[in-house]
């Protein structure tokens, strides 16, 4: 009876801490009107590419009699039309729409398989540690953009989820990296030792104590990858090694090909500014907010 009021007065202090934590990540977010500008741009973006190509198909229509148009309000081709007479505007949001699939999917495995790693490594210690970081390491050593490019190559067609893991094999290792140093820091609180002074078990201590408080640290290192994510996958199918065999176009990918097209066929310029500028737009919103994020979760930031 006595273990388990223990156990209740542990858990209490880091739940509380918690919640004081979030109050001040609210606020310091409240007082960055840039960081909630770019959010409210970057989720207005995405939902655009997630939900436009499922509620509104056809992007793919040709129109011939409206072929290689500047951008104009007239039929409103804001971003012009292709040289078989697509809307740039219209393909560029289906080419953002598997690009989210492709980041998001990437993001999430990574996010989960680098905090699994990084965990078990702070927390188990000795030669468990030493392996996993050993392991990291090796995936580490190579330069990422030649890594992609090869396995790219090697396992044409990439199809958006074979694209998700490909990234996600490369991007876990930060996240374990940071994870596993706020884990060994963690390890020595007094909430920790409070918990193992009232007899409770290793899983409880890991799930119940050290996982929830590691919120701060997933979410920085998340806004991290995300935004090298849209950053690698535009690089890699700018060199049409995903697209070029699919019938899925990326944002990458429909830069490289308009560029190719303005070389080899006179093609308008816009053909591939328009997916760029929506490229530029997203990078630049998720590395405002990415770092908004960031100076909130700053203890020392002010409030």
């Amino acid at each position: 009876m006595a273990s388990s009021a223990g156990e209740l007065l542990v858990e209490e202090a880091p739940f509380a801490a918690r919640r004081g934590r979030l109050r001040r990540i609210g606020r310091g977010l409240v007082r960055q009107p840039v960081v909630l500008v770019s959010g409210v741009i970057l989720l207005s973006v995405f939902l655009a590419g997630l939900l436009v190509p499922t509620l509104a198909p056809g992007g793919d229509a040709l129109h011939l009699d409206n072929v290689d148009k500047a951008p104009t309000f007239s039929g409103w081709h804001l971003f012009g039309t292709s040289d078989l007479g697509r809307d740039v505007l219209r393909y560029s949001i289906e080419g953002l729409h598997t690009t989210e699939q492709i980041v998001l999917l990437a993001t999430l495995i990574a996010t989960v398989l680098g905090v699994a790693v990084g965990a078990i490594a702070g927390y188990r210690g000795g030669w468990v540690d030493v392996v996993l970081m050993r392991i990291a390491d090796v995936f580490g050593i190579p330069p990422a953009i030649f890594v992609l490019l090869v396995l790219y190559f090697y396992f044409r067609p990439v199809e958006p989820l074979k694209a998700s893991l490909i990234f996600a094999c490369l991007l876990w290792i930060p996240v374990a990296r940071v994870v596993r140093a706020e884990v060994v820091s963690l390890k020595s609180r007094e909430f920790i030792e409070a918990a193992i002074s009232v007899g409770a078990s290793n899983t409880r201590i890991f799930f119940r104590h050290l996982v929830p408080n590691l919120g701060s640290t997933i979410t920085v290192a998340l806004t991290s990858i995300f935004g090298q994510l849209i950053l690698l996958e535009a690089t890699v199918e700018f060199f049409q090694l995903g697209e070029s065999e699919t019938s899925q176009p990326t944002l990458g990918g429909l830069i490289g090909a308009g560029k190719l097209y303005e070389i080899t066929l006179n093609a308008g310029w816009w053909t591939w500014a328009g997916p760029a500028f929506i490229l530029v737009v997203v990078l630049v919103c998720a590395n405002l907010v990415g770092d908004g994020v960031a100076e909130a979760l700053r203890p020392n930031s002010r409030r």
